[in-house]
């Protein structure tokens, strides 16, 4: 047993074991088997569901099926006892020699441990897809590093994953974004746009003075060219060049957060090659696409509602609650047509399977994306949404925005408390969890900050492998025999599982708490050092327990290092 996710090499005994006692069971059944950490460790270290998972479907009782198990695992290699617990658990207990094992695998393997050798397919992931109509803020920040982690920890766990941003540049609020910047070209040529804004339908949409310096650049590009002439000879000039400059920002305060997309599409280019009429043509060719009348919306009364016919798509086929309209009643598009379109895009390129990071505010599109996105390709296309970020000072909320005034922009959060703890603090809760960013502890040198918890952890291992020889993979583990070294190794082993489950489950917050705990357990074990010298790391007259606790310390830090990899942090060397 030298695999590296030792969960699954467990599961396999599990699996041959419970053939023997049940033959024949179906793939489904099979496929709700487990093998996980136990939550006491006095339980052993692993525990299965097999037979209760088994029974039913086995004709037999759960207990009777799990005291089989245990007769058939009690002599497997590795495992030094097997016992039935509750209703049909069956607990794991596995010998030393297997779980020190594991370090020379960790070593070996270096950063690249829990990484599946599984091929998995291709998954696309598109997140922030922030409008081009002003700099990012705290919010599109969750739903940025959210993504980003989740695309890193895909690839981990054996996707080919493409990271993708959606850009709206289509539609009525680009438009509104060239008027804007017009006013701020007309100010960088000195005249006075008063009676242009006066013209504007709604007005002055972004009054930003991130504008200022795209209208400066206009002036510069084109004079006065276009200071006094209609808007059809350079509405589309000034909306191609400010959605241009838009995304540059964008581009740039992504960067900043180290987020970078392998893809940016655009809306209009999708809309202006065709994209939506061959998107529904896919659904049109499967019978999906009909005239018909919708009901009237909930507490609507026959008063309130005028029936009419539209087109429609059959999303009720694939779970959604109506049947959703394509087009509205003067033949144009609807906004689901364009999202249709967008994801038969990315079904065409190759991605059969898709995510979308998107904010609270989408919560009625997930039903209807979803339905067809399983029309178009049969895939899986899951929604997490972001809840919103409030910035905390001093228990107070704070709005640091120097140009929007309104917000708190991303950049400003980043030149605040530094790009690796707006990752990590944004990753220590749940995605659709509200949550305040608290400046205080993001700065804070103590356990109540993660982000600093965890690169100390890293940095004391870095510190004790400056101080020591190379650690070996030949080295003699079995002196590693303390309760807090085996802890430490229990934490570690489970690396390679926590990467495959949480990858599945779309929750990369998962591998934060793992760093977190990992840390933890770390730090426990340099102050126990400090309590009891024979736990000390580096011993002059112990070569053998030194080489020993040296390549524990080394895959301490392997492991760190690749979980802060996947939340895309950086490992800190030494703290100063």
């Amino acid at each position: 047993m030298q695999d590296e996710n030792l969960f699954a090499t467990l599961r396999g005994e599990v699996l041959t074991a419970l053939e023997t006692l049940a033959p024949g069971l179906a793939p489904e059944i099979l496929a709700r088997v487990e093998v996980t950490p136990t939550k006491d460790a006095t339980h052993g270290d692993m525990a299965t569901n097999a037979a209760m998972i088994a029974a039913k479907s086995a004709g037999q009782n759960p207990r009777e099926l799990a005291a089989g198990l245990v007769q058939k695992l009690s002599v497997c290699s590795g495992i030094t006892k097997a016992e039935a617990a509750g209703p049909g658990f069956v607990n794991l207990t596995l010998s030393s020699s297997l779980l020190l094992a594991q370090i020379p695998v960790i070593l070996n393997a270096r950063e690249a441990y829990g990484r599946s050798a599984i091929k998995r397919g291709n998954i696309n992931v598109e997140y922030v897809s922030a409008n081009p109509t002003g700099p990012l803020h705290v919010g599109h920040c969750r739903g940025a590093v959210v993504g980003d982690a989740l695309a890193n920890l895909l690839t981990k766990a054996g996707y080919d994953v493409t990271k993708e941003y959606y850009i709206n540049d289509a539609g009525a609020q680009v438009l509104a974004l060239a008027r804007s910047v017009y006013v701020r070209y007309l100010e960088a040529l000195k005249l006075s746009p008063e009676a242009y804004i006066e013209t504007v339908p709604g007005g002055m949409q972004y009054g930003g003075a991130y504008l200022i310096p795209i209208g400066e650049a206009l002036a510069k590009k084109y004079g006065d060219e276009y200071a006094e002439t209609p808007e059809a000879n350079w509405l589309d000039i000034f909306r191609d060049f400010a959605v241009s400059s838009m995304m540059d920002m964008i581009r740039d305060d992504l960067a900043a957060l180290g987020v970078r997309h392998d893809v940016f599409s655009s809306e209009r280019a999708l809309v202006e090659s065709g994209g939506v009429e061959r998107g529904l043509q896919m659904l049109r060719e499967k019978g999906l696409i009909y005239r018909g009348i919708l009901e009237p919306p909930k507490g609507k009364t026959p008063e309130d509602w005028e029936p009419r016919e539209q087109e429609l798509f059959r999303s009720t086929e694939y779970g959604d609650d109506v049947d959703r309209p394509i087009a509205k009643s003067d033949g144009t598009f609807t906004y689901f047509a364009n999202d249709i379109a967008y994801h038969a895009d990315k079904v065409a390129r190759g991605c059969r399977d898709l995510i979308d990071v998107l904010g609270a505010d989408h919560g009625g599109y997930v039903k209807r994306m979803q339905a067809a996105v399983k029309a178009l390709s049969g895939g899986r296309l899951d929604v997490i949404l972001c809840q919103i970020v409030k910035v905390m000072k001093n228990g107070e909320p704070v709005k640091m925005s120097k140009r929007a005034g309104t917000f708190v922009e991303l950049r400003d959060l980043i030149d605040e408390v530094g790009p690796d703890a707006v990752r990590f603090l944004i990753l220590m809760r749940k995605a659709d969890s509200q949550m305040d960013f608290d400046l205080n502890a993001a700065v804070a040198q103590t356990r109540e900050n993660p982000v600093f918890y965890v690169q100390y952890a890293h940095a004391r291992c870095r510190s004790v492998l400056r101080a020591a020889s190379l650690p070996s993979a030949e080295a003699d583990f079995s002196t590693l025999t303390a309760p807090e070294e085996m802890t430490l190794l229990r934490r570690l082993i489970t690396w390679p599982r926590l990467v495959e489950q949480a990858a599945e489950a779309r929750e990369p917050h998962r591998v934060a708490f793992f760093l977190y705990d990992l840390a933890s357990d770390f730090h426990a074990l340099w102050n126990a050092g400090r309590d009891n010298a024979a736990l000390r790391f580096l011993q002059d007259d112990k070569p053998t327990e030194t080489a020993a606790r040296i390549g524990l310390v080394a895959a301490t830090a392997i492991v760190l290092r690749s979980g802060l990899a996947v939340l895309g942090v950086n490992p800190v060397e030494e703290m100063r």
